[in-house]
């Protein structure tokens, strides 16, 4: 199979296109025929990208990327819910070889069907970053309507989906963004919108139920007096440092793969209640270039690799 991988440890531009052996499925696993996949930047810094669960060198050849759209190949012993030729999306585990390639496996537990009327492109960009608004905001923090939420980075991969699924709720969502961000936030469904760069959010806000934080470091650290009685805050993006604080360490989380969430958010963004953004596609040749445009931030959407060529539009088995 053609796939994108690494021979060593090293950033992008180590980065090569080759013919690889096409991966078998495990029990309870699904062999996916790749169509789209996003890219992470981050990823070459991630402990799991070059490491086992044990800590030990993963062996190369290295394949990137954990979130995907495509079509069921074959089905490993055991995997349940899926058909041949089901359109799925879905993650991988982080410790696995990723979907820049023709073909990845997966647990049949971390994909879904993709939504109905979407396009491969989109539902690409949606399992990451959709499932780690939902369980920050829904599993961690129990967010209900009418509660007053704060989301810290609201433009952001997640924040765009973390604003999306609080107004869902019923929740009074305020966000903070950057000021060309400020309207594309605002018809995202915030209520209240505070530009970081000119207003200190702590002197605009207080008695918040929750805090969902994408930023980390000082606007975390300036977020915790925030809190009303009862107040809950999760974060993805804690350092090092701030994790040697108790309260920092307990509000800080890693998303995991969720076959009943995904399916929830493909319902939503069916029926339009949520939106998902595509800065820009690039073949599986030009991976490189894909990543040196993620890197440079300030995007509205995620940078999608597509691995397979045919029409964007997606047949779904209901």
């Amino acid at each position: 199979m053609k796939a994108a991988y690494l021979n060593t440890r090293a950033g992008p531009e180590a980065l090569v296109i080759g013919d690889l052996p096409r991966p078998q499925p495990g029990r309870n696993e699904l062999l996916v025929r790749v169509h789209t996949t996003a890219v992470t930047p981050t990823e070459f810094n991630w402990s799991p990208t070059f490491n086992t669960r044990a800590g030990q060198p993963r062996p190369f050849p290295i394949i990137l990327s954990h979130e995907f759209s495509g079509v069921v190949e074959e089905l490993g012993e055991a995997a349940e819910g899926f058909m041949v030729g089901d359109a799925i999306y879905g993650m991988n585990d982080w410790f696995s070889n990723g979907a820049q390639a023709e073909f990845c496996t997966a647990p049949a537990s971390a994909v879904a069907r993709v939504p109905v009327s979407g396009d491969w492109n989109q539902a690409a960009t949606v399992p990451i970053s959709a499932l780690t608004a939902w369980q920050g905001l829904f599993e961690r923090c129990r967010l209900q309507a009418g509660e007053r939420v704060l989301i810290h980075g609201g433009a952001g991969g997640v924040g765009v989906f973390a604003v999306q699924l609080a107004r869902w709720c019923g929740a009074h969502v305020i966000a903070t963004a950057s000021t060309h961000n400020l309207n594309f936030v605002r018809e995202l469904g915030a209520d209240e919108v505070i530009d970081y760069r000119s207003t200190p959010f702590e002197k605009v806000v207080q008695d918040i139920d929750v805090v969902f934080d994408a930023v980390g470091g000082e606007t975390l650290a300036r977020s915790w007096d925030l809190l009303a009685s009862g107040g809950r805050l999760a974060t993805i993006a804690a350092e090092s440092e701030s994790l040697k604080e108790p309260r920092a360490r307990n509000a800080f989380f890693i998303v995991e793969p969720n076959r009943e969430q995904l399916a929830k958010v493909a319902t939503l963004l069916s029926t339009g209640e949520l939106r998902a953004f595509v800065e820009a596609t690039f073949p599986l040749e030009q991976v490189r270039e894909a990543y040196d445009l993620a890197r440079r931030g300030g995007h509205r959407g995620k940078v999608i690799v597509r691995i397979s060529e045919g029409g964007d539009s997606v047949k779904v088995r209901l």
